[in-house]
């Protein structure tokens, strides 16, 4: 992974005279590990860069999203704020969001929902920083190649960490394929491989768990 450190601006002199070479990017060796205290730092440092950070303290970078992935992932926030606004008692965020999960990983998911009597505890420290709690709701999109940090195998281990971590719900959503898989509470610890996956969905509701929340899938498949 390469992470580009800020840039360096000359002392004295006109534009002309600055160095011709630019400053090398700084590599960071994969075997790497790093404190989330050390992540906060790496990110602040960086804010341009998309970052995770793994329980085993391993650096995850994510490339930019393609246009259609940041239309969809617009309306499906602009959804799940909606029905927060209606219902109350629910926090939204968006995927610039990083959670501290209980294992210690920070992830970011494409949007998530929180309720507000978990929220509202939080000191205003961890507001500001990675909320050190993680998501009751979770939603990713799959980008249309199965490989990189958003394919498909790469976001079920996301999904399976957040089911261990305490997500009560999680929806890893294929736009290419029209397709949900649905991640339930305490799936993954039954067995390897525990979730629904419906083919050709139209909607997706909350039920219980997120009363009155009801997203309607074509809108999203289309981009």
């Amino acid at each position: 992974m390469t992470i580009a450190p800020p840039a360096a601006t000359p002392a004295t002199g006109s534009a002309d005279e600055a160095p011709s070479m630019a400053l090398a990017p700084l590599l960071l060796p994969p075997e790497l590990r790093l404190s989330v205290e050390q992540f906060a730092l790496v990110c602040e440092a960086n804010p341009e860069a998309v970052l995770e950070l793994m329980a085993d303290g391993q650096l995850i970078t994510m490339t930019p999203t393609g246009g259609e992935a940041g239309r969809r992932n617009t309306r499906l926030l602009a959804r799940l704020q909606v029905w927060a606004d209606s219902q109350r008692g629910w926090v939204v965020f968006d995927s610039s969001t990083g959670f501290r999960l209980p294992d210690g990983s920070v992830l970011s998911p494409d949007a998530a929902v929180v309720r507000q009597e978990r929220w509202q505890p939080l000191t205003p420290e961890h507001r500001r920083g990675f909320p050190p709690l993680c998501p009751d709701l979770v939603i990713e999109l799959a980008s249309a190649s199965d490989t990189g940090p958003r394919g498909a195998e790469a976001l079920r281990r996301k999904m399976a960490a957040y089911q261990a971590n305490g997500a009560q719900l999680g929806w890893l959503l294929f736009p290419e394929q029209r397709a949900v898989e649905i991640w339930r509470a305490g799936a993954y610890a039954s067995a390897l491989v525990a979730m629904q996956r419906i083919e050709s969905a139209a909607v997706l509701e909350g039920g219980e768990l997120l009363p009155g929340l009801r997203l309607e899938l074509a809108e999203l498949w289309e981009g």
